[in-house]
């Protein structure tokens, strides 16, 4: 399936402006719209030379127009750190349900591919591990994290009524915790913070006392599975992650050896509804798709440091929120 003209709604941000850069590098027309709330003009910067990217400074929750032929829709749109969205609640509520509402409205009326960017945070603190996407999930729908959590269950609840009521050609992924360059300064993150206060000699901060799990998948993995389930005629949801489980305490130990940091590993309170247990089972994508992570995560982990390194990257750290 050829995707001549592709638009990628928060195609700034971190994961979206390398799924702006990887359509463009297969010879697409990548038509990016962002309000650039957490969305960077640096991360497209480097695809204006192309002559195949059209940037849009648009917010999506009143509307989208995108004139002449539109083969796919890639809805990314949302802050996606706890600091962001815990900052910007309704914000983050119109996005998941104005904003579909629009990018669905987009597709349908273009006839084209319509892919939603869910989260594994719609699995809130799993009681089953690791997670298939047959779990509903074990969500507080009233805790400040509610905000984003219910807005990505909402949008994929919207995203399967379009599809049964219009016939709409969708798809919806579940996105495990993913890094890798272009994180954002200030993202609040684990990696992005733990690599950050690495490099500047800060203390590296841990929340609660770390034995709490995560499975982190590097930024390209992630973007082969989202193409390949673009192209594919699956409906999903999927999960695409890295099943590789380790404690968030071991992956700071690891960037602190990777860095040659000299950081003490301190550790602070756990955010309210912090998840215990994060591992997708990534099976139904391994068959259905083809696809698995081939990244280790110290290959990640250094090519993420060296993009770190850059002057106009390391930041004042953050708290860290995983």
């Amino acid at each position: 399936m050829k995707f001549e003209r592709v638009v990628i709604t928060g195609g700034a941000g971190f994961i979206g402006s390398h799924l702006c850069e990887h359509f463009i590098n297969t010879g697409a027309h990548v038509v990016c719209l962002d309000n650039f709330s957490t969305g960077r003009w640096e991360n497209l910067e480097p695809l204006l030379p192309s002559g195949r990217l059209e940037v849009k400074s648009v917010d999506i929750t009143e509307g989208i127009d995108v004139p002449g032929q539109v083969d796919a829709v890639l809805h990314f749109a949302s802050p996606a750190s706890p600091v962001d969205y815990l900052g910007m609640p309704i914000e983050t509520m119109k996005v998941g349900s104005l904003g579909t509402f629009h990018a669905l409205n987009l597709a349908r009326s273009k006839a084209a591919r319509f892919l939603f960017a869910s989260t594994s945070e719609t699995y809130g603190n799993p009681q089953v591990h690791p997670q298939p996407e047959s779990y509903w999930g074990h969500v507080n729908p009233v805790g400040p994290r509610s905000v984003y959590d219910e807005a990505k269950r909402f949008s994929e609840a919207l995203t399967m009524a379009y599809r049964r009521s219009h016939g709409v050609d969708t798809a919806v992924i579940r996105i495990f915790n993913t890094y890798g360059p272009r994180m954002r300064r200030g993202d609040g993150r684990a990696i992005p913070t733990f690599i950050a206060q690495a490099l500047s000699g800060d203390p590296i901060t841990v929340a609660g006392n770390g034995t709490q799990s995560r499975s982190f998948c590097y930024v390209d993995d992630l973007v082969a599975g989202i193409a390949a389930m673009l192209r594919s005629a699956e409906p999903g949801p999927l999960n695409l992650g890295n099943p590789e489980e380790l404690t968030v305490a071991q992956v700071a130990g690891r960037i602190k050896e990777l860095t040659g940091s000299s950081s003490p590993l301190v550790f602070v309170d756990r955010p309210q509804d912090d998840p215990d247990l994060r591992r997708p089972d990534i099976a139904a994508a391994h068959r259905l798709l083809g696809w698995k992570p081939t990244v280790s995560l110290d290959s990640g982990l250094k090519r993420t440091i060296s993009w770190f390194r850059r002057p106009d990257t390391v930041a004042t750290p953050a708290g860290m929120i995983a």
